[in-house]
C-alpha cells in the first residue's frame, strides 16, 4: 500500500468510531508495523489533521474534520452494492426503494470504465423467500427513531392477545424476511422486541422520551446477550 493511500485509510479507520483506536489495531488492519502507524499519525498531525491521543491509549479524529470526497475503490463499490442488493429484496418496500435509489446514485458517481463492477458483479445475494403476504413499511418508525419520539401501536402477541403499547423506539433489526423493533416499553417498564408484522395502528407522537437515545442504546447493548431473540414471550 502506498504511503498516501495508507494515510487516507488511517483517517477512514478513525472516522468509523468515536472510541479511541490503538496503533496496534490500525497496524493489524493495514498489515504494517506499529512503528509505521506512529510515523503516519505524526505525519497526519503535521498536516493539520485533528487527531487526538497518545501511543498506548489510542487515537480519535475530531468529529468536525472534513476531508475531500474520495473515489470508491472497486472492492468498496462491490461491498456497498452487495448490501444494497440485500436490502432491495427485503419485504420492507420503503427501505427496498431507498436501496435501489442508492445503487443508482453509486452507479452514476462511478467513471464509466468502472461501472462494470455493478453491471457484472462478482458478489451476489440469494433470493429472499418472504412469507406470503409479508409487506413491511418502516418509514414512520425510522422517522420516530431519528427524531427520538414516542410511538404508540397495537401489538398482537403470539397467543393472539392484542394490547396497546407506548414505546421509545431504539433500533430496527433485520433478518432475511423479518424486521424487529427494539424499544423501551412504557407498559412493561423494560426493553422489549416487537415483530413488525404484528404491529398495527402505528402512530408517532410528538412526545420525546425522558431519557436520551444514546443512553438507551447503551442499555440495550449491555443486555443484548440476555434479551436477543426473546421477542415473543417477553412482549
Amino acid at each position: 500500500m502506498r504511503s498516501t493511500d495508507r494515510l487516507f485509510q488511517i483517517i477512514q479507520i478513525l472516522r468509523r468510531t468515536p472510541r479511541p483506536v490503538t496503533a496496534a489495531a490500525i497496524a493489524e488492519e493495514l498489515e504494517v508495523s506499529r512503528r509505521t502507524v506512529y510515523r503516519d499519525i505524526t505525519d497526519l498531525i503535521s498536516r493539520r489533521v485533528p487527531i487526538q491521543g497518545t501511543a498506548g491509549f489510542g487515537y480519535t479524529l475530531d468529529d468536525d474534520y472534513e476531508m475531500r470526497p474520495l473515489a470508491l475503490t472497486p472492492a468498496e463499490t462491490e461491498a456497498l452494492a452487495l448490501g444494497a442488493q440485500w436490502v432491495s429484496r427485503h419485504p420492507d418496500q420503503a427501505l427496498a426503494r431507498l436501496a435501489l435509489d442508492a445503487l443508482s446514485k453509486i452507479r452514476l458517481s462511478l467513471p464509466e470504465s468502472s461501472r462494470t463492477v455493478l453491471e457484472q458483479p462478482a458478489l451476489g445475494v440469494a433470493p429472499i423467500a418472504a412469507a406470503p403476504g409479508t409487506v413491511l413499511d418502516t418509514t414512520s418508525i425510522r422517522d420516530a427513531i431519528r427524531r427520538w419520539r414516542v410511538m404508540t401501536f397495537r401489538y398482537r402477541a403470539l397467543d393472539g392477545v392484542v394490547s396497546q403499547r407506548n414505546v421509545w423506539p431504539i433500533l430496527l433489526g433485520y433478518d432475511a424476511t423479518r424486521c424487529l423493533l427494539i424499544a423501551w416499553c412504557e407498559e412493561r417498564d423494560a426493553l422489549r422486541h416487537f415483530r413488525l408484522e404484528r404491529m398495527s395502528h402505528i402512530e408517532v407522537l410528538e412526545r420525546r422520551p425522558p431519557k436520551r437515545r444514546t443512553d438507551m442504546m447503551r442499555l440495550w447493548r449491555a443486555e443484548q446477550g440476555k434479551t436477543i431473540g426473546a421477542g415473543d414471550h417477553k412482549v
